[in-house]
């Protein structure tokens, strides 16, 4: 290779990644997408609106045009396309609070030891990681992944109302911020959403089930999804974002769980992020798997030959995968 066709930007950047992190942050903590969103759009205008130094807004304005969230015509500061969908306060899709949980100091954390993490094969950060019981992440996860959560909901909703209403109840293990449940319910006037968390954590979910005019249809069953029970004859059994935290076998113990919960002919939907068979695709799902590995003593992004292994395991007759685009997620569809 010719010398001259080599470059650092590539390893540089990835060096510096944090720095385009925390520059994100600064942007959504002093709401400036919001303030070029509502049309202050100069330096003297944001640094007003923002609150902040005039050379400040400056340095961090234009690192966000160099990143591509922000454009710059002249002497005026626009909003990239993704940039007003997702990051403006002010649209519907704003999904800036992910932020605040992705950058928490327990994620970080896990990251600060990631060299220890991957000689140990898990979590150096303790024995058991963010699975420790009523660890305090899960509450700051309940309110601040709900937007995101919300989105992947709706599209979830629409995929299974393609296979006609759904009546009965649903069950939501590891429920968090309950949206994914209560959108169903939203949804779907006949079904009752039964929701399983650490306590303080359904309080979250519940204020979302208020907030969305179905508490009259969710219930909280506080506890460990190992240790409560989870009754039967559930006409769903929702698995998002948790099966990932273990190792094959506990997620066949639960699939397991779930089929015994589900009444003939129920189904089971797990919500993941599922590699193809050479670990490296889709980019957002093969990432996840070393966050898995920082964060938890054995959990993992997995293919899905084996999750098809694991809902063999757990007695379920076939698994069909479906995108959930927009977002990077997809579903596990298993009927019992």
């Amino acid at each position: 290779m010719d010398p001259a066709d080599l470059s650092l930007n590539r390893i540089f950047d990835a060096f510096t990644g944090y720095q385009r992190t925390a520059a994100l942050k600064a942007a959504i903590d002093l709401d400036l997408f919001t303030a070029i969103g509502s049309g202050a759009t100069t330096l003297p205008e944001l640094a007003a609106r923002c609150s902040a130094a005039e050379r400040g807004v400056r340095a961090l304005a234009n690192h966000l045009v160099v990143d591509g969230f922000l454009t710059k015509d002249g002497e005026r500061y626009g909003l990239a396309p993704d940039t007003a969908i997702f990051l403006d306060r002010s649209s519907p899709a704003c999904v800036g609070s992910m932020i605040n949980f992705l950058t928490a100091p327990t994620i970080r954390g896990a990251f600060d030891s990631l060299t220890d993490a991957v000689r140990r094969g898990g979590t150096a950060v303790s024995q058991e990681g963010s699975l420790e019981p009523n660890h305090p992440i899960w509450v700051e996860f309940a309110r601040d992944m709900a937007p995101a959560a919300g989105m992947t909901a709706e599209v979830l909703a629409a995929r299974l109302a393609d296979e006609g209403a759904l009546r009965g109840s649903a069950l939501e293990i590891a429920a968090g911020h309950g949206l994914f449940g209560i959108t169903l319910a939203r949804h779907n006037p006949e079904l009752r959403v039964v929701a399983i968390d650490w306590p303080a954590v359904l309080e979250v979910a519940e204020e979302n089930a208020r907030a969305a005019g179905v508490a009259d249809r969710f219930t909280r069953r506080p506890g460990s999804a190992f240790d409560v029970d989870w009754g039967n004859g559930h006409s769903l059994v929702l698995l998002t974002n948790f099966l990932h935290h273990f190792d094959p076998e506990t997620c066949e113990a639960l699939l397991r769980r779930a089929r015994a919960a589900l009444a003939p002919g129920g189904r089971a939907a797990v919500v993941e992020f599922v590699t193809d068979e050479s670990r490296v695709s889709p980019p957002a799902a093969a990432a996840f798997s070393l966050t898995m590995l920082a964060s938890t003593p054995r959990g993992d992004s997995y293919t899905l030959a084996e999750y098809d292994r694991m809902f063999s395991a757990a007695g379920f007759a076939g698994v069909a995968l479906h995108q959930l685009a927009p977002t990077p997620q997809q579903v596990l569809l298993a009927t019992a």
